[in-house]
């Protein structure tokens, strides 16, 4: 079953450009069996409308497996390198 479309989603070309930047698994681990495209929706869904973890809605990925990635993410500057990324791009499309 295909989720619903949120505003917060990330298009395709975001995810083409941010994809790179998403640190690999660990070598020995299972591989993810999350689409890390739909972990980064959901994270981008918490943090544009401020919902609490637990009311994630559920067509998303658990939001125990989403917040994991959140603050792993978020120890490994992943959050600033896609900030930067994103800001850059937008800066060069407007000439600056």
């Amino acid at each position: 079953m295909e989720r619903k479309s949120y505003p917060t989603d990330l298009s395709d070309m975001e995810w083409e450009i941010l994809a790179p930047l998403i640190p690999p698994a660990k070598e020995g681990g299972h591989p993810p069996t999350t689409d890390m495209g739909e972990i980064c929706n959901a994270i981008y869904y918490h943090l544009k409308t401020g919902c609490q973890w637990n009311m994630l809605p559920g067509d998303f990925p658990p939001r125990s497996t989403v917040y994991s990635y959140y603050r792993k993410w978020q120890g490994q500057g992943v959050w600033e390198k896609f900030n930067h990324t994103l800001g850059s791009q937008v800066r060069s499309k407007l000439g600056k």
